[in-house]
């Protein structure tokens, strides 16, 4: 273990020799993890159709239980995985109930 400033530029220059002057001896082919990787992508891709087509199914009023029985899970297992997407974008539901009118007295101009 170098102990001086000197043993250690001594160290660093060698260490960088050796890097400047190294050759690659494992040389790997990347076929296997570019293959891996465009998997990934495509279950990624197939996972958010999936989840698209389970919210429309529900916006369209099938149940949890039918759509379980198309994901080969129970309707509460999907309800599990899919209930959160589908309340997230669930269409915003506005009150049309009828509001009370104001009084004549809460209509008149207030005056200083």
């Amino acid at each position: 273990m170098p102990r001086t400033a000197q043993e250690i530029l001594d160290k660093a220059d060698e260490l960088a020799a050796r890097f400047e002057h190294a050759e690659p001896d494992d040389l790997r082919d990347a076929t296997a993890l570019r293959v891996v990787r465009e998997a990934f992508l495509a279950r990624a891709e197939t996972e958010r159709t999936l989840r698209d087509a389970v919210v429309r199914a529900r916006h369209d009023g099938n149940s949890w239980s039918s759509i379980g029985a198309m994901v080969g899970t129970s309707g509460e297992a999907a309800r599990q995985r899919y209930g959160q997407a589908v309340n997230a974008e669930s269409p915003q539901i506005t009150d049309t109930s009828p509001q009370p009118t104001p009084t004549a007295a809460a209509c008149r101009p207030v005056r200083n």
